[in-house]
């Protein structure tokens, strides 16, 4: 069993809902909306459009702002694009490190189907 298999699973099933009832073409934000209204209504806590600090030698030197985090553990980054590119990887990744953080998903909300990547960090 994977780590955190069950958590990733309760999330992308609530991703999936939402995906199901608006379908694709709307913008980012709406589909962050519905899966928060979504992830609440299947009892997961979570945070949105939360900042993050990144450091470089013991000095911030910015802050990436990710889309959701759930029960602060599964790091969620929402895309309504053709397709992934290697940025949008790269970018969760980024996510992952700065946060200290192992787990994130990725979801192309334009893609039919969902399209839904897990992200690992090394």
């Amino acid at each position: 069993m994977l780590e955190q298999e069950a958590l990733t699973e309760r999330i992308i099933g609530c991703a999936i809902e939402v995906h199901r009832v608006l379908g694709p073409g709307f913008v980012e934000g709406m589909y962050e909306e519905a899966l928060s209204m979504e992830m609440t209504q299947q009892g997961l806590r979570y945070q949105r459009q939360q900042w993050i600090p990144v450091f470089y030698h013991g000095t911030e030197i910015g802050r990436h702002r990710l889309d959701l985090l759930v029960e602060d553990e599964i790091v969620v980054e929402i895309e309504a694009v053709r397709a992934f590119e290697d940025v949008h990887f790269a970018v969760v990744r980024s996510y992952l490190k700065a946060m200290g953080k192992k787990h994130g998903l990725l979801f192309n909300c334009s893609a039919r189907p969902l399209g839904i990547r897990r992200v690992i960090s090394p």
